[in-house]
């Protein structure tokens, strides 16, 4: 299926070497005529045709070219050119968010009778739309225990077409084997799909360890800045091509201007990330020494179980954690309230560190007891820490942690 003009002749065959920083800032770009330096942002519907012979070409996909926005435009065609290359991946589709890349991707690849294996840990929204809308179409959802390799096995049979998971997990920073998981659903032929969103590739990449798709909401911190919505999937062209149906028939779309906004944010993303890994690492360690702090929840601290396994994929640790205060609901709201500097909103991945209570917003859905089983209890908190400096991020926390009675 075409989705591009004048993308047989792109510069990009000069970053066949180029390390991930120079991808970040280059891949994907075509400039137009004008010669323009930053990406244009095409505010098109629809494009004018040649003849009736092109345009009918164009709608059957026997000629490479733009049709209508739904699902071919330029500025949106060099974001997932840039997001492919980043991942490592031959193709890429941009959504309208994550949680419509993780609804197309199931539309794209089940069918009724088929049975999906999700981790217990995914993301409350997550969650709900497999129980609520994915069930619907007679698809039989499976949760497990993500770092428990034996219950993937115990619950794949010959009906399972995917795997889906997190890694890490949110709120828990819990890490998952990614290579024994592909190499597990490989061996049932089912896909094996990994949701980026917390590492992004500058510090994970799924598809070196054997996963079929990336997930990404780049809401997150592809953008970086909390600007706007978006979703992508990366992965095998042969794997993109069906979701791009999805998004053909049924629009969930990734407007231009948005597209154009996560081309900024990727140009510094390795940037970021390393950034925000280094104050997340640093916070953690401070709470660990917080009297009213029980437990902290990240990859990176040396006693935490994933800790060996997060070395191993990822180059970094990333920006969330969450942590334990004692004293339940009460407590982690006054902590929260007492804050002064910190942004209290769920989102994450923005230059601004964000506090949030994981129990009554991003996971309020689940059942108490779902909850319990992802390890969510009523005194758990969650910081996306962002780029502002350390001390003053833990200043601000330690107003809220004064604030507990």
């Amino acid at each position: 299926m075409g989705r591009f003009t004048d993308r047989d002749f792109r510069y990009q065959s000069d970053l066949t070497d180029a390390e991930f920083e120079t991808l970040a800032v280059r891949a994907g770009q075509v400039r137009s005529s004008h010669g323009e330096h930053s990406e244009a942002i095409y505010t098109t519907s629809s494009y004018v045709f040649n003849s009736a012979a092109e345009a009918a070409a164009r709608f059957a996909g026997e000629e490479k070219g733009n049709v209508y926005s739904r699902y071919t435009n330029p500025t949106v065609r060099t974001f997932e050119e840039r997001l492919a290359a980043l991942e490592g991946a031959e193709d890429c589709v941009a959504t309208a968010s994550g949680m419509a890349a993780i609804y197309s991707t199931v539309v794209a690849h089940l069918q009724s009778g088929d049975s999906i294996i999700v981790s217990r840990s995914v993301f409350g929204s997550t969650n709900v739309l497999f129980e609520k809308f994915v069930r619907k179409f007679n698809i039989d959802v499976r949760y497990v225990d993500l770092l428990d390799l034996n219950s993937w096995q115990q619950a794949i049979d010959d009906t399972t077409q995917m795997l889906f998971l997190e890694s890490p997990s949110n709120p828990m920073s819990e890490v998952a084997d990614i290579q024994a998981l592909a190499d597990l659903a490989h061996k049932h032929n089912a896909l094996l799909v990994v949701d980026n969103c917390f590492c992004t590739p500058a510090l994970q990449k799924p598809l070196q360890f054997g996963a079929d798709l990336i997930i990404h909401s780049a809401t997150k911190y592809i953008d970086g800045q909390g600007r706007c919505l978006g979703g992508a999937v990366a992965g095998s062209a042969e794997l993109i091509e069906p979701i791009i149906g999805v998004l053909r028939s049924a629009g969930p779309t990734m407007s231009p201007f948005n597209a154009w906004v996560f081309l900024k944010g990727l140009e510094t993303l390795a940037l970021r990330m390393k950034a925000h890994s280094e104050n997340a690492m640093a916070l953690a360690l401070w709470l660990q020494q917080q009297p009213q702090v029980s437990k902290v929840n990240y990859a990176g601290l040396s006693d935490h179980p994933s800790h060996e396994l997060a070395k191993k994929q990822q180059s970094a640790f990333g920006g969330v954690l969450s942590f334990e205060v004692n004293g339940g609901q009460p407590a982690a709201w006054q902590l929260i309230d007492g804050t002064r500097m910190i942004s209290i909103t769920a989102n994450l991945g923005d230059t601004k560190t964000t506090i949030t209570h994981p129990a009554t917003t991003t996971h309020s859905r689940l059942t108490p007891e779902d909850r319990a089983k992802a390890g969510i209890s009523d005194g758990l908190v969650r910081i996306a820490v962002g780029l502002e400096s350390i001390g003053d991020i833990q200043k601000d926390i330690a107003l809220g942690l004064a604030a507990i009675k």
